[in-house]
């Protein structure tokens, strides 16, 4: 079985979690910020093929053994960056972020990074609060070659499956050749993160 592995990278506060879990169980989990590194694992079917897909999201807060950005980067065949469109320092965050991967990236393999780097708004159904237009967030992303969505984890669950399905798809096409890489340290099941949020646990969803 092939292995797919992402990242989902943004400050706290952006529903990272939400986003993650929203696509793994359908259900939205409101704002919860793990207090440590988690992994997540489901198995699918892309192109006919079987799936292995590990998601990774670093700990909202600050917390002890926590692997750097870098080893994230190094790490991961695709990249879903998040920022909170009522919070312009999470776009801030974003765009450092994005920066960064585009410059390990291809500064090494020369990877396609359209295809592996998505720039998501979240949380569209604050626009009354909205601190970052649509159009900002459309520029960046052209300016770094990758690909973007606006959307609101708690309302739009197919614009959410939607987002994570391309984003396997084109990790796949690009990671067929790419060596093993280790897991970050300090991560931690999905069970843990399952059994927290719905009081009982599963190895995979």
């Amino acid at each position: 079985m092939n292995e797919m592995k992402i990242a989902v990278l943004g400050s706290e506060g952006v529903g990272k979690s939400a986003l993650i879990v929203r696509f793994l169980t359908r259900r939205f989990i409101g704002e919860y910020a793990s207090s440590s590194e988690c992994m997540y694992s489901k198995r699918l079917s892309v192109d006919g093929r079987q799936i292995s897909l590990e998601l990774y999201e670093p700990c909202s807060q600050a917390c002890d053994g926590k692997s750097t950005l870098n080893d994230q980067i190094h790490w991961a065949d695709g990249f879903i960056v998040v920022y909170d469109i009522s919070d312009r320092s999470s776009f801030l965050t974003a765009k450092a972020t994005v920066h960064l991967i585009r410059d390990l990236q291809l500064g090494t393999a020369k990877r396609d990074v359209e295809s592996i780097i998505f720039l998501v708004g979240n949380k569209q159904d604050l626009c009354h609060m909205r601190e970052v237009r649509h159009e900002e967030g459309q520029r960046l992303a052209g300016e770094f070659h990758c690909q973007f969505y606006e959307l609101s984890a708690a309302e739009h669950y197919q614009e959410v499956a939607l987002i994570f399905s391309k984003m396997v798809h084109n990790a796949s096409m690009g990671s067929k050749a790419k060596e093993r890489r280790r897991r970050p340290s300090g991560s931690k099941s999905m069970a843990k993160l399952i059994n927290n949020v719905f009081g009982k646990r599963r190895k995979s969803v």
